[in-house]
């Protein structure tokens, strides 16, 4: 807008010869004035925008009557009125709209000397070129500002993507971490049990129940395969069947493992969301594989419980030795209860883990259905 002002001024000053009778006879006066006038409009405008309302002020102050004395002096040329409209448009730029608005409105008393018709019909029209200056202007004005608190707020946005697609990130970790730990760690701890048993028995006469052994281990180390695929395609794809029949399918497993497991469903079945389902079947599967790992229990008991309307609940209850009083903080068997915690929570749900010495462990977790 600089730019256009200042060739504006170029334009007026260079129309001054027009329109006037009288020009010739103070040519020089009327060239000067004007080129002081042009001068502190090019050069002294955008100083004053620099420094602040008071130098904004001053500058008004003298290019007002300036323009004037130039008026006068030109016999009241177009190019003169022309420059007056430069300050219309600069006042709006440097001043607050109120003060704009009253250099706008003295600036049509140029024409107080004409006669009163004339005077009065020159006076409205310059009023409304004056005023239609300032309207433009203060659009403008605005447009420009609303581009650049656009421009602030695209680069906030920008800021608040980066960082959404960190937290993404973050979260898409932490679930694959999970998914590794629960799935890959249950079908590991399997395989351990049953290779273990299987070199028990394998200088015995009981080729058959070696061989089931090592078939058991064979799939469990093909189900192990699938989960560290899916892990690092980082797909949550649907499990397939009824969660009841998936439940029923790992405490089968973990019987065959060594450990006889019951398995009990309390309510009427009913379809739940698909996330719920996958964190009750991850939590079966991270309590199992600690009742495994560490209870040194006889026995466990997997409940699935539908008998609230708003909840579906998980028991997996064992009757070993009981989580220790003061656990070991870097034994690093937390993880899993804290991956189980985390994906509970961002469900809604919570966890609890009831246990004392000798009588076993009860891990409880409640989802919204």
């Amino acid at each position: 807008m600089q730019r256009a002002l200042g060739i504006l001024t170029v334009v007026a000053y260079v129309t001054l010869p027009l329109g006037s009778e009288s020009f010739e006879q103070l040519l020089v006066p009327t060239l000067l004035v004007g080129l002081v006038y042009g001068a502190l409009a090019i050069f002294g405008f955008p100083f004053a925008q620099r420094r602040g309302r008071a130098f904004a002020a001053v500058y008004v102050l003298v290019q007002l009557p300036l323009g004037f004395v130039l008026f006068a002096l030109s016999g009241a040329a177009v190019g003169s009125v022309l420059l007056l409209v430069v300050l219309v448009a600069q006042s709006v730029l440097l001043l607050p709209l109120p003060a704009a608005a009253a250099v706008a409105a003295v600036i049509p008393l140029i024409h107080v000397e004409m006669e009163w018709p004339d005077g009065l019909r020159e006076g409205l029209g310059t009023l409304a070129v004056t005023a239609f200056t300032v309207v433009i202007t203060e659009l403008l004005v605005r447009e420009q500002r609303a581009r650049a608190e656009l421009a602030v707020a695209n680069d906030r946005l920008r800021g608040y993507a980066a960082q959404a697609e960190q937290l993404a990130t973050t979260q898409e970790r932490n679930r694959v971490a999970r998914d590794i730990h629960d799935g890959l760690g249950h079908h590991l701890t399997v395989v351990q049990m049953l290779l273990q048993a299987a070199r028990a028995v394998i200088g015995t006469a009981e080729p058959e129940r070696l061989d089931a052994m090592l078939a058991k281990a064979q799939d469990q180390s093909k189900q192990a395969l699938a989960e560290v695929r899916r892990s690092v395609a980082a797909l949550r794809e649907p499990r397939s069947g009824p969660l009841v029949d998936a439940l029923r399918a790992l405490a089968s497993e973990v019987t065959e493992a060594g450990v006889p497991t019951g398995f009990e469903v309390r309510g009427a079945a009913r379809a739940t969301r698909a996330e719920v389902e996958e964190s009750l079947f991850r939590a079966a599967q991270e309590g199992l594989t600690n009742v495994r790992k560490h209870a040194d229990a006889t026995g466990a008991t997997l409940v699935l419980d539908y008998e609230s309307v708003d909840l579906v609940r998980l028991e997996v209850r064992d009757d070993g030795r009981g989580m220790p009083a003061d656990p070991d903080p870097d034994s690093g068997d937390g993880f899993g209860l804290v991956g189980l915690n985390e994906r509970v929570a961002g469900l809604g749900g919570r966890v609890s883990v009831d246990s004392a010495a000798g009588r076993g462990v009860t891990l409880t977790v409640e989802v919204p259905a």
